[in-house]
C-alpha cells in the first residue's frame, strides 16, 4: 500500500518538466516530506480544451483531494478514505471502475513510506518506517485515478477533485519491505496512460521491473509516524540502523 509520502515538486517545476498547463491556481504549495491521506496533492491529467474540444488534450497540473470521492457518493467522510485502489480488481469496483475508463491521472513524489513490524524489548513489537526513492534523487510517478465530486447538498459551490493512487503486488527488493507497492507508472506509458480518448489501459497496470530497479530503501526516523511532522529530516537515514543495507 502507499499511505504516506514524501514529494518536493512546485507546479511551475512540474509544468516546464512535462510541457503541462498549471491549473492549480495561486496557493502557495511548499515541499511536504509527510503527504498523507485527505490533504491536497499535485497531480497530473491530461485533457481536452473546454472551449475547443477538438484540439488535442493537454498535460495540466491540477491540485486534488488525496481519497477518491466517487461521483455518486452523497457525502465524504463517513468512510475511510479512497486512498488506494488494488490495480488487480480497479476495473470491476463500483469506486474506481468509472475513473479507470475515463480520469486517469499521474501522481509525482520523490518517495513513499512503508513500516516493518520488527521485534521490541519485552517481548514486544514496533513499526519501524523506511523510505523508498529512487537513488539518483529523479522524481516518481504513480499510476492514478481521479474523480469529481459535486456535492448535492449545496449544487452551485465548485466541484471536489480527488484521488487514489494504485497499488501491485510488491516485485524485486521492495518485497523486502512490504508486499504491496504503489504503482510506478515509467515515462514511456505515460502518454498512453493519460490519453482522455482511450477506455482503461489493463495491460498497462502491471509493475514495471525496470522502473523499480532503481528504487533504494533506506530505514527512517520514526519521527515519520506522527502526521505533524514534515520536515526533510523525515527522509534520513536513520543514524546507527545497521540492517537497512540488506534491502538494497
Amino acid at each position: 500500500m502507499c499511505g504516506r509520502y514524501a514529494t518536493t515538486a512546485d507546479p511551475a517545476t512540474l509544468a516546464a518538466e512535462l510541457d503541462a498547463i498549471d491549473e492549480t491556481g495561486d496557493a502557495e504549495i511548499v515541499p511536504e516530506y509527510n503527504v498523507a491521506p485527505t490533504t491536497g496533492v499535485l497531480t497530473v491529467v491530461a485533457r481536452h480544451d473546454r472551449e475547443e474540444p477538438e484540439s488535442a488534450a493537454r498535460r495540466r497540473i491540477r491540485r486534488m483531494r488525496w481519497g477518491l470521492v466517487p461521483s455518486f457518493a452523497k457525502e465524504i467522510g463517513k468512510s475511510a478514505p479512497l486512498f488506494n485502489a488494488r490495480s488487480e480488481s480497479v476495473a470491476t469496483k463500483p469506486s474506481f471502475a468509472q475513473s479507470l475508463r475515463y480520469k486517469r491521472c499521474l501522481v509525482p513524489m520523490d518517495g513513499w513510506y512503508e513500516w516493518q513490524v520488527e521485534p521490541a524489548s519485552g517481548g514486544k513489537t514496533r513499526k519501524v518506517p523506511y523510505f523508498m526513492s529512487q537513488g539518483d534523487g529523479s522524481r516518481l510517478y504513480m499510476a492514478g485515478l481521479w474523480a469529481v465530486w459535486h456535492d448535492p447538498r449545496t449544487p452551485d459551490a465548485p466541484p471536489l477533485l480527488s484521488t487514489t493512487i494504485l497499488t501491485a503486488d510488491s516485485i524485486a527488493q521492495l518485497g523486502n519491505v512490504h508486499q504491496r507497492m504503489p504503482l510506478i507508472m515509467p515515462p514511456e506509458r505515460w502518454d498512453a496512460w493519460l490519453d482522455p480518448d482511450s477506455l482503461g489501459h489493463p495491460d498497462l497496470i502491471v509493475p514495471s521491473a525496470e522502473a523499480v530497479s532503481g528504487i533504494e530503501i533506506r530505514r527512517v526516523s520514526d519521527k515519520v509516524n506522527s502526521v505533524r511532522n514534515k520536515g526533510p529530516e523525515l527522509v534520513t537515514p536513520d543514524e546507527g540502523s545497521g540492517d537497512q543495507l540488506a534491502f538494497l
